[in-house]
């Protein structure tokens, strides 16, 4: 070879993105792949469940980039409920959720690749009827979200006082993201009152007691933010449904690296 040099400059070039598990990744980002977007783009309307599975299948996979999905797909993941007809009672707001997924995936969303020379800051809420939660880095210019999380509340959990489900929704959100934060110091931001509660009911309430402990392998500075402020999180709680659980193993997973096996937080 002649000019090895330039050989080299051509392969980092070349290698600065590259496709991984229906991503692209590279310059400090992850994006959805554009082939896979336009299948999405160009699916038929369903007119089964089993069609309807299969397009929420192929746009829930990249449910991580939209912090709105789980409001989005609610008209068409209420059509799958148990004894709902198989052909579809097709109307206008599963129409318009249809298309606004399509719209949403088609605008090229991007989320920031972890980077573990900086700190983590999570962002958590709860609804009467769901949790929320939001994992974010600083950057020179500005605060990005590396991933959303939501979930829906059980039949009990909905039972909890409010103070309670945004206990739960702070020990299950470093639960799910565990990965990303244990054995480092993160950021945690949230309203005062649970952290104040988990340290006040510690000592009377069994189930405060067993959260109060899952947190204590953690180490975490907490920040007091409004509720004006918290808009992404609060979104998500109150946006939730089961959709499927947003996994906390990605194609970029591989540049965080866990010091020990983490521990299993219970959220009972």
């Amino acid at each position: 070879m002649e000019q090895p040099d330039n050989f080299v400059d051509d392969v980092l070039t070349i290698t600065e993105e590259w496709q991984c598990v229906g991503h692209v990744v590279g310059q400090g980002q992850l994006r959805t792949m554009e082939d896979k977007v336009s299948r999405i783009v160009n699916a038929p309307e369903p007119r089964t469940k089993k069609q309807l599975r299969a397009f929420l299948g192929l746009a829930g996979f990249y449910r991580r980039f939209l912090p709105s999905y789980a409001s989005v797909a609610a008209p068409l993941t209420d059509l799958l409920k148990k004894g709902a007809p198989n052909q579809l009672e097709w109307g206008p707001a599963q129409d318009a959720a249809f298309h606004q997924l399509k719209a949403a995936l088609s605008s090229e969303p991007v989320l920031h690749l972890p980077d573990s020379n900086k700190q983590f800051i999570v962002r958590t809420d709860a609804s009467d009827n769901g949790l929320g939660a939001m994992l974010l880095q600083g950057h020179e210019d500005g605060v990005f979200p590396v991933m959303y999380l939501s979930r829906k509340l059980n039949a009990a959990e909905r039972n909890y006082s409010v103070v309670e489900r945004e206990c739960l929704a702070i020990v299950w959100a470093i639960g799910r993201l565990q990965l990303y934060l244990y054995g480092r110091s993160f950021v945690l931001q949230t309203d005062h009152r649970p952290l104040l509660y988990l340290d006040q009911a510690k000592l009377t309430n069994p189930r405060v007691m067993r959260w109060a402990l899952a947190l204590q392998p953690y180490r975490y500075r907490t920040e007091s933010i409004r509720g004006s402020d918290n808009v992404g999180a609060d979104h998500l709680s109150r946006s939730a449904i089961d959709v499927g659980v947003l996994p906390t193993t990605y194609p970029y997973t591989a540049c965080i690296v866990a010091r020990t096996k983490p521990p299993v937080l219970s959220q009972s």
